[in-house]
């Protein structure tokens, strides 16, 4: 099938590329929304931080990149989504539609591991559109998911932690695969989910088997929004 994929620039929206493609599917555009600034938006249904070098990511992979900017807020908080104007959803809904429009998809490759809240919604839209949804990750156990993923050759890198035992000047900015260690001592310990399906962490990827060419950081720069 003619597929897009929703992207945030994370691992996660990665490797679901990857699964889509070894099961025959075809990327042939990508999806991202976008905040109205340059701020990260807090929503349990987007991940936008990072979200400036999402251009890159298309530019690695020579794919169309269609985005849409988030409008919307959570207005539905049920875990069951029902149509509301005003509700971020909707403007996911928007987004796909055009680029079934433009680009004649029929599938959504979509990263959701865990969440309920965020695949219900977008298999609602989905379901709206006609378009299949691809979510290989879907329940996943989530370490040995993680040790796939790198095995598979996704490098990405952190960058933002909202977990203890994740430290902004130790671990932004390292590979994923680098402090896997570290991750399952903390998922011993504290519980928390190795692959940050509870925020505890937020990934970019700088290169996988799927980019033509990978992406350099050259600079990094650490911002504290605890406050």
């Amino acid at each position: 099938m003619r597929v897009v994929a929703l992207v945030s620039g994370g691992k996660d929206s990665c490797y679901n590329m990857m699964c889509s493609i070894k099961a025959g599917h075809n990327i042939v555009a990508l999806a991202n929304l976008k905040p109205q600034d340059n701020d990260e938006l807090d929503s349990y249904m987007y991940q936008t931080v990072g979200h400036q070098a999402i251009e890159l990511y298309a530019e690695a992979m020579a794919l169309p990149l269609y985005r849409r900017t988030i409008h919307g807020s959570a207005m539905v908080t049920a875990q069951e989504y029902v149509v509301h104007p005003g509700d971020e959803v909707e403007d996911l809904f928007e987004l796909l539609k055009e680029v079934k429009e433009k680009e004649q998809v029929e599938a959504v490759s979509v990263g959701a591991i865990f969440s309920d809240y965020q695949r219900l919604r977008v298999e609602n839209v989905c379901s709206r559109l006609n378009l299949e949804p691809l979510a290989f990750l879907w329940q996943m156990e989530q370490e040995g998911l993680l040790k796939e993923m790198i095995a598979a050759g996704v490098h990405a890198i952190i960058i933002k932690v909202a977990s203890l035992g994740l430290e902004p000047d130790t671990h932004l900015g390292k590979n994923v695969g680098d402090i896997l260690p570290h991750l399952q001592q903390l998922s011993q310990k504290y519980g928390v989910n190795i692959c940050g399906e509870g925020g505890e962490y937020e990934t970019f990827t700088l290169d996988c088997p799927l980019f033509l060419k990978k992406i350099v950081m050259i600079s990094q720069k650490v911002v504290d929004r605890s406050g």
